[in-house]
């Protein structure tokens, strides 16, 4: 028997299944003792370095992810932008997969988990406003993004 999951991210997957096989995969990932598996410990990690930078009502988030490296992220509460400013990227989502390849930018959807492999060195660069000027990730990053479907799903309840 086999851990291994093969996501199907070719379009027509329905939304559902790509959520549960997604959420399969990365708790399977946060679970491994493997040295392979790299988990972010408070938002930072030596091999994929994040540097945050701010401006007046804008949080800017620039993460560097190595060629073969391999990444979920968590599920935004807000609509932002994602630039890509070198390298090239295979990103799957519950629409599909699709191949960036810098420079260029992706309009992110709130609500859409994201898994991407680095098919070369890359730099991913996340812009979220920040109305308030904090630069305390801890409170930005609760403010921006959940670690669940069911998380995001309690938001959006509130929120609406």
């Amino acid at each position: 028997m086999t851990n291994e999951i093969k996501l199907n991210t070719e379009k027509g997957l329905a939304q559902s299944e790509f959520i549960n096989k997604i959420t399969e995969l990365e708790k399977l990932m946060l679970d491994s003792d493997s040295p392979d598996v790299i988990k972010f410990d408070e938002g930072e990690s030596d091999v994929f370095p994040v540097t945050h930078s701010f401006s007046d009502g804008v949080y800017i988030r620039e993460m560097f992810l190595p060629v073969g490296g391999f990444i979920i992220g968590k599920i935004h509460k807000l609509s932002h932008t994602i630039f890509l400013l070198k390298g090239k990227i295979l990103v799957a989502t519950e629409d599909g997969s699709m191949e960036y390849t810098a420079p260029c930018y992706i309009n992110a959807t709130a609500g859409i988990k994201r898994a991407g492999y680095a098919l070369e060195d890359t730099i991913w660069v996340n812009v979220h406003p920040n109305p308030d000027n904090t630069q305390d990730i801890k409170i930005l990053e609760n403010r921006l993004a959940c670690s669940s479907y069911e998380e995001y799903n309690a938001y959006k309840l509130l929120n609406e």
